[in-house]
């Protein structure tokens, strides 16, 4: 009598395996969305807390340009952000001094315009702004925390429209 597995054992086994992947699969795809989702939050932090710097030193938000470009850097902090000033080498947040090299806010900007990025609107005047992304994971639960914790509100440059999707993680000024 030979030894080893028959045809019908191996279909089996394969079938199990399909049957585990098929369910783990999801999760790791998930994971990865989740992850996405974390980074974009977090970057959105970091520019909420340079603008926040921008605002102590001209007691104003910066102004924007449709949502795609926060208009905050050079000498006078009215310049576009970005492309920024000649002292920078990249997307920096950097306004003031006499050669709009005065004070970095943020050393490197998000990607700011895309569909899967970020907008920016100055509003109340200039006291108040909001800042949103548009996340992979609709499910997540801070999206409907931080629509309700900043809602939407006129924006002071009637070139640009504020609105929020089902999917927008929203931060304001506080």
């Amino acid at each position: 009598m030979k030894k080893g597995f028959t045809l019908i054992e191996l279909l089996v086994v394969i079938a199990v395996i399909a049957v585990i992947v098929g369910f783990a699969m999801p999760n790791f795809l998930g994971a990865r969305e989740r992850a996405r989702d974390t980074k974009r939050k977090g970057e959105l932090v970091q520019l909420k807390n340079a603008l926040r710097m921008y605002y102590n030193d001209y007691n104003k938000y910066p102004a924007w340009t449709n949502g795609l470009v926060i208009v905050g850097c050079g000498t006078a902090g009215t310049s576009n952000c970005p492309p920024s000033p000649a002292c920078t080498s990249g997307a920096e947040f950097v306004a003031g001094g006499t050669d709009g090299c005065g004070n970095m806010y943020m050393r490197k900007l998000p990607v700011i315009g895309s569909a899967q990025q970020y907008r920016y609107y100055q509003v109340a005047g200039g006291d108040d702004f909001r800042l949103k992304i548009n996340l992979d994971n609709a499910s997540d639960a801070d999206i409907t925390t931080s629509q309700a914790r900043c809602p939407v509100v006129a924006a002071t440059n009637p070139s640009g429209t504020l609105t929020f999707g089902s999917t927008d993680y929203v931060l304001c000024a506080d």
